[in-house]
């Protein structure tokens, strides 16, 4: 099977991206001020409520007719030679690993920290990412329009990928960052399903559409639920939700979305301890920093990545009863500290006193979802207005891939 294969009819999907970020952007233009707003019917206002210009609702809809021309897209499309799992599971390479030039086969492959392997088997990613995108899309334009053939469309795209046999993504990551001639799959692969956070979100917009149907909603739960199970018990699982950098926070992150999703209480408190005892207590500085981040030989990027995802945890865990946007530990840090340390290198970056990522680093910062989330639930209108003056459009392949959520406006509560 060819990875170089389109997935779209009539359009390729970095065309595809363009258009959904230039979407993303035009939502938000109007909103300087506003910390929390309403989208059609599903979200509460607490200040105003958010409306459309006629062009932002054009874009939005030709955004939502490239989706619904997107042919239905499975990780069973393509398949690596390398990968020792079946044409269902999950496989992809550890980005750092590159063949040994020194040996006719190039196994067992070496490392070269932070620097990502363009030839790397990433066609697994691709469909998941592109997936997310279009789902968002179609959920977007259901909320606006009430139409029944965005979610017609949403059941076939998730049917495809998630339940129907032949072409259903195993619910596990075994397979995940493999080494070639060291290792099929590692745990630090879970951090691969970091770009499904934003399906769950997606499906319950979806879902107050009658077209949805309520066979493959319960279908995606009981997908979802055995996943999460994996996660939590699997030797993968276990050993990435002990890492003591980002990995951690990815995973918990995805346990949190999950868990909201099919309802396991138990594992969203257990998330609400990893944020506070783990990665508050231990990750983060007192100055508002994570160390461990600013060790590597991508210090800028990461901190932006752990800081997106921190932030997202916030939002899908906070109650009025434990609120983690204004928690604080014994020794006074906070999420309030993190953004404040972190929010002034994104609106001039010039000032970032570490040392320069060795990849990447001028495609960052973008459109940040830590800054739409903080001014939110912190009612901060200059990160709203940080969150303006960043490029709208993801144009840097390694920014993509560490940008998990691509329309924060679905989470806002």
């Amino acid at each position: 099977m060819n990875s170089d294969k389109k997935f779209f009819v009539n359009y390729s999907p970095k065309f595809f991206l363009t258009q959904v970020k230039i979407v993303i952007g035009l939502i938000f233009f109007s909103q300087l001020i506003a910390s929390n707003f309403s989208f059609a019917q599903t979200h509460k206002a607490t200040d105003t409520n958010f409306s459309l210009s006629p062009i932002e609702r054009t874009f939005i809809l030709d955004s939502a007719a490239l989706a619904l021309d997107a042919v239905p897209l499975s990780i069973t499309q393509f398949k690596s030679a390398y990968s020792e799992g079946g044409v269902n599971d999950f496989y992809s390479n550890g980005d750092y690993w590159w063949p040994d030039t020194q040996k006719e086969n190039g196994l067992p492959f070496i490392l070269k920290d932070g620097q990502s392997n363009p030839n790397n088997f990433n066609a697994h990613r691709e469909v998941m990412r592109n997936l997310t995108q279009v789902v968002g899309d179609l959920a977007s334009a259901s909320v606006l329009t009430g139409e029944a053939k965005y979610a017609l469309k949403a059941n076939e795209m998730l049917s495809f990928f998630f339940l129907d046999s032949k072409t259903k993504m195993n619910p596990n990551l075994q397979f995940a960052q493999a080494i070639p001639g060291i290792t099929p799959g590692r745990g630090v692969g879970v951090i691969d399903s970091l770009h499904l956070i934003e399906i769950p979100v997606a499906i319950e917009i979806l879902s107050q559409n009658p077209a949805f149907s309520k066979t493959i909603h319960v279908g995606l739960r009981d997908w979802f639920k055995t996943y999460l199970h994996w996660m939590l018990n699997s030797k993968n699982g276990l050993d990435e939700s002990r890492a003591k950098n980002n990995h951690s926070v990815a995973f918990w992150l995805q346990v949190a979305v999950f868990a909201k999703f099919v309802g396991d209480d138990g594992a969203q408190q257990l998330a609400r301890e990893q944020f506070k005892t783990k990665f508050m207590a231990e990750q983060m500085a007192l100055d508002g920093s994570f160390p461990q981040e600013l060790a590597r030989t991508k210090p800028y990027g990461y901190s932006i990545f752990q800081l997106d995802n921190m932030a997202a945890l916030c939002q899908v865990l906070s109650t009025p009863e434990d609120n983690l946007w204004t928690y604080e530990t014994p020794d006074g840090k906070s999420m309030i500290k993190a953004v404040n340390f972190l929010a002034p290198f994104l609106k001039d970056k010039r000032k970032w006193p570490y040392k320069q990522d060795i990849q990447a680093f001028e495609g960052w910062p973008v459109r940040q979802p830590f800054l739409i989330f903080s001014a939110s639930a912190l009612n901060r209108s200059d990160l709203m207005e940080l969150w303006h003056q960043l490029p709208m459009r993801i144009e840097n392949e390694e920014v993509r891939r560490n940008v998990a959520i691509l329309q924060p406006w679905l989470w806002l509560k």
